[in-house]
């Protein structure tokens, strides 16, 4: 049986140090993508890793997360504006509710964006319906 979520979820990327991050689910997105700044990829023992900053509102606070982790890949993703980008790909443990799964993550600057998180397709499917009327379900 799968779980019911809303069109927001407060999510957690534990790995990172973040206990809690709205993120808009987006079922038109195959890929999940995570707020970024301050990109920079580096090696470390001969593997490709990147450092970055997540940066958010959260409960009327600026919070700020310095993050770091292998890369998985680059890969060209379109945007929602149908123009493509090249990007880091990620993965990473994310937390819903009780589910804790692995995901892969773009790493975008979503500074502009309302929500600095999103959630597509790859993430939900044999996990997740989504009810688009109603917001934090889990």
């Amino acid at each position: 049986m799968l779980k019911i979520i809303g069109s927001v979820e407060c999510c957690a990327l534990k790995e990172f140090g973040i206990p809690a991050i709205d993120a808009r689910i987006d079922t038109g997105a195959q890929t999940s993508s995570l707020h970024a700044t301050k990109i920079e990829v580096f090696r470390k023992k001969k593997v490709k890793w990147v450092r970055f900053e997540v940066a958010f509102d959260q409960d009327e606070k600026q919070l700020s997360f310095i993050c770091e982790t292998p890369v998985l890949t680059r890969r060209t993703v379109k945007t929602s504006n149908e123009n493509s980008e090249k990007r880091l790909i990620i993965k990473t443990p994310l937390t819903i509710g009780e589910t804790t799964f692995e995901i892969e993550l773009t790493l975008a600057n979503r500074e502009n964006m309302e929500y600095k998180m999103l959630l597509g397709r790859e993430a939900l499917n044999g996990r997740f319906l989504v009810n688009p009327a109603e917001s934090y379900l889990v």
